[in-house]
Formats: structure tokens, C-alpha cells, sequence
């Protein structure tokens, strides 16, 4: 969620700038007397850090109850221990060279001072940053080449802003063409390839800023912590003969005795959030238009549960699973995966899970271009 933090942290500096700007009583700005302590991260950047040590809390807390439970026999809670048996922690403790990244090539000494050629680097960059596709015919999971926006032999440069991935075919029939005239019959696919190209290394930044703060937290733990590099990540995958994945990565992470096989379908949670504190919503001039109620549960549900609505007549005929919106009335919304279910009476939803801030799904295995 960093950057809808960010989004969010940026309306409400709006907000607050716009009401300094009125015609109101004055206010001496406050901004000059705070201070950020040693160790300050961004709330962005601080939410990664945090998400990542929750869960953690979350599978230790699995495991110490299920070595309780075999101590006290208890075999219900026992079983705990087959879905998260946590011993020690892996960490890939990676740092990107943004300098370097931007140039194309790794730099030393006064290369600092200017460099081009793309290399390894890059190419790794560039796959993450376009998604390991094709960036003109979207095409994934087929051997990618570096190639230039702005052909090289029209003058393009060979600058990070300047690279993309593209396919074979698609690279063969690019050419030397002019990107304008390689897409003039797709101008909103021209847009957004030269809006990307020209997006900030903004990921690499936030890798750097956030590796050594949760190295300190995970430290901090009492569970043994072994850190590892990209590289150790992917000798330990040659090794299995495992296939490229953002889960099979995570896998061959640091020391590596064997690994005995992978699932071919992965649990996905997403941080969603737990709603908002504001209590109104505003008009286009920045003024209040309604309240919002302070009761979070209406009827013992409240919104964001997971919960399934079964109806045996009417227009929502069926059984519907998803998340809940509440209503004061009793009338409730459902947004399962096919849409959203307007007016459902309460009396028809059962709960299945409170809401915790994330959303779960399960979805197929993919491996994707090395």
C-alpha cells in the first residue's frame, strides 16, 4: 500500500495547505519545530517494514502455540505446526546501485563521472520495471531483449530512461523506426511507454532506504537470521533446477540444504487497509458535505468482513462470497469477484472471516523470463 499511503499523505498536505491559504484566522506554520527521529523512514517505506514484521508475529505465533500444544498433547492446535514451522529467518539483504542502474553499466572511480552501455544490471532493473513483458505486444513469458525507445542510430542514448524490453519479433520489426511511427496506430500504448520510461528509480530507492531498518528489526527477534544475496538466491535455484518466480525466489532465499518440491498454487495477500479516520467527506470546494456514522458494526458485521450470502430468490439469486460494506439500514453491498451485489438483507450473510487489513487469494504458479 505505499503508494496509496503516499496518494493519501499527499491530499492531506493539499487539504491543509489550501485552508493556510484562506482567509482565515492566522496560524504560525508548525512544520519548522518537528523533528524526525534517528532511523526515520518514510510512512510509505515504514509500511513495508511494518507489514513484513507483522507477519512474521503472525508465523511465529502459528509455531510457538503448535510446540505448545505437542508438549500438552493437544492435537487440534498441533497441526498448526504443519502450516507455518518457523525456525529461523532469510533474508536477502540486497542494495541497487541507482548511479550505476542509470548509467547502464557498473561504475568505478571517475566512471562516476559519466558511463553508458547497458549490462547486467540494468537488464535485471528493466525486467522488474516493465513486468518481465513485451512492452509493445505485452507478451510474457518468452526471452526479452533490451532495446531502445528512441532507436540508437537516431541519436537515442543509451540511458536507463531510454531501454525497454521488447520480444524478438517485436524488436525485428521496431527496428530503427521512431517509436511515434512504430505505435502512430496505438497513440494510449505510446503514452503510457514513454510515461514509463521516464518513471523514477523509485523501487531501487526504496529497496535502499528499507534494507538495514529491517535487517535491525528481524535481528531483534529471538529466531536465528542468515542474510543472502541475489546471486546466492539464484545459484541456490540452479541448484533445485527450479524455474523463475517471484514464491520460488523466496524459497532459495540464503542457506539452502535441499528443497523437496513447490506448490503449483500460492496463497496471495494483499494489504488492503482497515478504511479511513475521517469522519466526513468533502465537496469539490473542500467543504463537508455528510458524516460519516462512528458505529464500525451494524448487526455484527462490519465493512470488509469476508462473508457469504446465501438467497434462494430474487434478482441475487445464489451464493455469493466476498467482502461486506455496511449499512445502518440492514441492506448490505457484496463485491465478490464478478461484481458487486447491492441490498443484501443481513438475515442472508453468515460470516466467515473478521477483517484484519489484507485480502486473500489463491491464484496458479506462473514462472516468468529470467
Amino acid at each position: 500500500r505505499g503508494a496509496a499511503i503516499r496518494d493519501k499523505l499527499t491530499a492531506r498536505s493539499n487539504y491543509r495547505r489550501s485552508r493556510r491559504s484562506r482567509k482565515l484566522r492566522y496560524r504560525a506554520p508548525r512544520f519548522r519545530n518537528r523533528t524526525r527521529p534517528k532511523g526515520w523512514l518514510a510512512p510509505s517505506l515504514r509500511h513495508r517494514l511494518d507489514t513484513t514484521m507483522s507477519w512474521l508475529a503472525r508465523l511465529a505465533r502459528l509455531a510457538r502455540l503448535a510446540r505448545l500444544a505437542r508438549l500438552a498433547r493437544l492435537a487440534r492446535l498441533a497441526r498448526l505446526g504443519r502450516w507455518a514451522p518457523v525456525r529461523a529467518i532469510h533474508v536477502e539483504r540486497v542494495a541497487f546501485d541507482t548511479h550505476a542502474i542509470s548509467a547502464g553499466k557498473p561504475l568505478e572511480g571517475t566512471d562516476y563521472q559519466h558511463g553508458t552501455l547497458a549490462g547486467y544490471e540494468a537488464r535485471q532493473y528493466l525486467l522488474e520495471k516493465w513486468g518481465r513483458t513485451c512492452a509493445y505486444c505485452g507478451k510474457a513469458g518468452t526471452p526479452l531483449q533490451v532495446e531502445h525507445i528512441h532507436p540508437k542510430a537516431r541519436g537515442g542514448s543509451d540511458r536507463i530512461a531510454n531501454l525497454t524490453l521488447a520480444c524478438r519479433p517485436c524488436n525485428q520489426a521496431k527496428n530503427t523506426t521512431p517509436v511515434e511511427q512504430f505505435l502512430r496506430s496505438k497513440p494510449a500504448l505510446l503514452a503510457r511507454i514513454l510515461k514509463q520510461a521516464k518513471a523514477p528509480l523509485r523501487d531501487a530507492a526504496a529497496v535502499n532506504a528499507t534494507r538495514w531498518a529491517l535487517w535491525r528489526a528481524l535481528t531483534e527477534t529471538t529466531l536465528p537470521v542468515a542474510t543472502g544475496s541475489g546471486g546466492r538466491t539464484k545459484w541456490n535455484r540452479s541448484r533445485t533446477n527450479a524455474p523463475k518466480s517471484h514464491t520460488l525466489d523466496a524459497l532459495h532465499v540464503g542457506e539452502l540444504e535441499q528443497v523437496t518440491g513447490w506448490p503449483d498454487r500460492i496463497l496471495v495477500v494483499k494489504a488492503t487497509g482497515r478504511g479511513t479516520y475521517g469522519r466526513t467527506r468533502t465537496d469539490r470546494y473542500e467543504f463537508p458535505r455528510l458524516r460519516l456514522p462512528r458505529i464500525k458494526h451494524v448487526h455484527g458485521f462490519a465493512t470488509g468482513d469476508l462473508v457469504r450470502a446465501t438467497l434462494t430468490k430474487g434478482k441475487h439469486t445464489g451464493v455469493h462470497t466476498g467482502r461486506v460494506a455496511v449499512r445502518t439500514t440492514g441492506s448490505f453491498n457484496i463485491t465478490t469477484a464478478t461484481g458487486t451485489h447491492q441490498g443484501i438483507n443481513h438475515k442472508h450473510i453468515r460470516l466467515l472471516q473478521r477483517a484484519d487489513g489484507y485480502g486473500y487469494t489463491t491464484s496458479q504458479e506462473t514462472t516468468i523470463e529470467r
